[in-house]
């Protein structure tokens, strides 16, 4: 009985060496693939933490400089958070916060460079929408009309199409085209929900305009509506 058990185990063990030595590697290239992928996903996770927790560091010391006002630390400051977190929200972030303090001093040419590299730079449509919006603004302040307009000729995200109609017309009026000025208006008045405050002013340009808009939406209703 001893020996058969002794065939018996022999026997297995000659089948597990005869499997190992066909799949034995396969198995351990898979094994080592496995626990690769494993740990590369929880180096990536620890670095995602690290370089969130990094950014939002820097982005503090950027918001202390802008503080102070002080315009080379400033720049020193915005220049380091667009070499090391550029690709991140903070660095975004940063880029818009910079140049409203460029601006606010009179350098629009450093405002419209740090507002353009969030636009060309930013991977998020929010950033980028905000940042064309921001500099549109600035190259109009500059007498830049036909580079304002064009920026806002951008694809931008549906939700930012009442904004950036109201910016047209702003623009516009700069340049004294008052009546394609007034069309956007309009476009911005109907855009905007009812009880946005930011429809109030709108209204308010319209007015200097000549236009009633809430007027025109009365008469463009159908008799009988409710």
């Amino acid at each position: 009985m001893a020996n058969q058990l002794d065939l018996e185990e022999q026997e297995q063990l000659d089948q597990i060496k005869h499997f190992w030595k066909q799949y034995g590697n396969l198995i351990t290239w898979v094994l080592v693939a496995v626990l690769g992928a494993y740990a590369s996903w929880h180096f990536y996770q620890y670095w995602q933490r690290s370089q969130s927790t990094q950014a939002a560091a820097m982005f503090d010391e950027v918001e202390r400089v802008v503080k102070t006002g002080d315009m080379v630390k400033i720049e020193r400051a915005f220049t380091d958070m667009k070499d090391k977190f550029g690709a991140t929200a903070y660095g975004q972030q940063a880029g818009l916060l910079v140049a409203r303090q460029y601006f606010d001093a009179g350098k629009l040419d450093q405002a419209k460079a740090a507002l353009t590299w969030v636009a060309e730079k930013s991977s998020d449509p929010g950033y980028q929408a905000v940042a064309r919006l921001r500099l549109a603004a600035v190259l109009a302040d500059g007498k830049a009309y036909t580079e304002a307009l064009a920026q806002l000729a951008e694809p931008f995200p549906a939700q930012f199409e009442a904004l950036v109609a109201d910016r047209k017309g702003d623009v516009l009026m700069l340049d004294g085209k008052k009546e394609l000025a007034r069309a956007e208006y309009d476009k911005a008045y109907r855009a905007f929900e009812p009880r946005t405050e930011y429809r109030r002013l709108v209204e308010v340009k319209l007015n200097a305009l000549g236009v009633d808009p809430q007027a025109l939406l009365a008469a463009a209703v159908p008799k009988g509506a409710p």
